[in-house]
């Protein structure tokens, strides 16, 4: 893994000094400059040729976001956006996913001691993260496409995991559901905030229904549930029809919701089941996916080559849990057509 070199860039001198202090006690993280605007940032990136850069959204004169469309349209770079927790700001971060802003991260204004610790770790994973990302083969983030082809399910139901990353990967993904998709369950690590507008944004632009995953919520087709609260577990409950179980216990391997546990009560359950671990840091998912392969259940992981964050998706093809690593459009045709008669 490559060191990261970080150019900080933020208006206030406060938050510059504190975002450096923050990345700084990251091993293999070294801020090599910090800027107070686009103008300031874009001599810097010139000259100290950082590999990541973190970029505040509200800034006087051109806006952050203003920026980072500049940045990925001449010179691509992978960019951590960092902004508020606002409705406001969740709408500009998934701009910001749009515009090829490899993650948003919000800013921890009124944190606990508790919570900026834990903000300093996570902060860090995901700037170093971010340096050895793929910026420039990933499919760029596009609006979903509202698909209604001809289908025919054959009883199998599907599962996913994403984090860093996954807003492009399913936005790609589930832009190839047709109105009459197969029962889908999705884990999604990132800001609850930012995933209520995303799957808001989805269900409205998509023919089949996309909805936060509810506890009791019934597996039936033309529907995607989508977990992203990091207070509960989501398990998979046998039936007639299958339902969503949310439980609310530790962390598994530090990870909330867990797929590895979504993918292992599949798995159990005994049903006929796709699954597939798409971009993300860290490895949860792989050992989940393992067991609905080992079930008799169809796997994929995302490509390495076209994955935004290549780590969850390189564990699941190392523990062999992947039958085939296949880019975002080839895995939601496999993913189709595993869930097909046709």
């Amino acid at each position: 893994m490559n060191d990261a070199r970080v150019l900080v860039v933020d208006d206030s001198a406060a938050m510059r000094a504190l975002f450096c202090d923050v990345l700084e006690q990251t091993r293999q993280i070294e801020v090599v400059g910090t800027a107070a605007n686009a103008a300031e940032a874009r001599e810097q990136i010139a000259q100290l040729r950082p590999n990541v850069v973190t970029l505040d959204v509200e800034m006087p004169g051109m806006s952050g976001i203003e920026f980072l469309e500049e940045i990925m349209s001449t010179r691509p770079l992978p960019v951590v956006m960092l902004s508020s927790l606002t409705q406001r700001g969740t709408e500009t971060s998934l701009r910001a996913y749009e515009l090829g802003a490899v993650e948003c991260f919000p800013k921890p204004l009124k944190a606990t001691p508790e919570q900026f610790s834990k903000t300093v770790s996570k902060l860090g994973k995901i700037v170093l993260a971010a340096a050895n990302s793929n910026v420039r083969d990933r499919p760029r983030h596009r609006d979903a496409n509202a698909q209604d082809v001809p289908f025919s399910w054959n009883g199998h139901i599907a599962a996913f995991s994403a984090s860093m990353g996954g807003i492009d990967a399913l936005t790609a993904l589930l832009g190839h559901y047709p109105r009459n998709c197969p029962p889908t369950a999705v884990i999604l690590q990132t800001e609850p905030s930012l995933a209520d507008v995303f799957i808001a944004r989805l269900d409205d632009a998509l023919k089949c229904a996309v909805k936060p995953a509810l506890d009791g919520a019934a597996l039936t087709q033309g529907t995607v549930h989508v977990a992203a609260d990091p207070a509960r577990h989501v398990v998979f409950e046998p039936g007639q029809p299958p339902r969503l179980r949310l439980l609310e216990r530790e962390p598994v391997d530090g990870v909330r919701p867990s797929a590895n546990l979504l993918f292992g009560t599949i798995a159990r359950g005994g049903v006929p089941a796709v699954g597939a671990v798409l971009t993300g840091l860290g490895e949860d998912g792989a050992r989940g996916l393992k067991l609905m392969r080992e079930a008799g259940c169809h796997t994929f992981a995302q490509s390495r080559a076209t994955a935004t964050v290549s780590q969850a998706p390189a564990a699941a093809i190392a523990l062999e849990a992947a039958e085939h690593e296949l880019a975002i459009d080839e895995l939601a045709g496999a993913v189709l057509s595993s869930c097909s008669t046709g």
